[in-house]
């Protein structure tokens, strides 16, 4: 079963120096229909202004991914990390026993727009970390699968009962995409493409229950995450 999230179906807040989408209840956009999905409780579409940014706060018990679409983040936290966050990066917070952290546009006057989430760990309490690392690059047209994190390790750990993927789809292009746990959330990131049947434009989600793989396909190339979801 396929149930379509509308990009225009989000939550939406804008701050001026934050226009912000919601796919699941956050802040004040709250929707009891929309908590989450099985692990995944926070899909937030942000594009910060330049020089703008979240101050200093505070998270506990949550993993934390940060995916930059356009753009570039500084991130700053209480474990001494400090680093810029680029287009095809994986990273992950582990907000554990406690953790505060700032991000900021790395520019002053170029937006970044970036996909902001929270999976929730499947072990609590654990010693708050950072971790980043780079995926590989894709050629243009290329069709291709890449593990961004799970438990189990990948780019990057996450401590979470899900496994994060990126699926590239190159014009013209298919991708199969197994799925092991029973369920996953599928998140349009850039372009066109379908889900099955079902056609996807940036910003639409979609929640997958009873599958073991599935079937992408874009015309003129898209970009999107997969959570492999227990």
């Amino acid at each position: 079963m396929i149930t379509h999230r509308p990009a225009a179906a989000r939550g939406h807040a804008n701050h001026g120096w934050l226009d912000s989408f919601h796919s699941f209840s956050f802040a004040d956009y709250h929707d009891p229909a929309q908590m989450g999905f099985r692990a995944l409780r926070v899909v937030n579409e942000d594009r910060v202004a330049g020089g703008g940014g979240f101050p200093t706060h505070a998270h506990s018990d949550m993993e934390i991914v940060t995916y930059i679409v356009d753009g570039a983040l500084e991130h700053k936290d209480s474990t001494g990390t400090g680093a810029i966050i680029l287009p095809g990066d994986a990273q992950r917070m582990s907000a554990g026993t406690g953790i505060r952290h700032s991000e900021f546009n790395a520019s002053t006057t170029a937006p970044v727009h970036l996909l902001q989430i929270w999976l929730l760990p499947n072990v609590r309490g654990i010693a708050p970390g950072y971790e980043q690392a780079t995926l590989p690059s894709v050629p243009e047209g290329d069709s291709r699968l890449d593990l961004i994190g799970g438990p189990d390790g990948g780019a990057v750990t996450i401590r979470s009962d899900a496994t994060l993927h990126r699926a590239i789809v190159g014009a013209g292009g298919t991708l199969e995409v197994p799925i092991s746990r029973g369920h996953a959330w599928v998140q349009a990131v850039k372009g066109n493409a379908t889900l099955g049947d079902l056609a996807l434009a940036p910003g639409d989600g979609a929640a997958v229950t009873g599958e073991t793989a599935l079937h992408l396909a874009s015309e003129d190339g898209a970009e999107l995450l997969v959570f492999d979801l227990s």
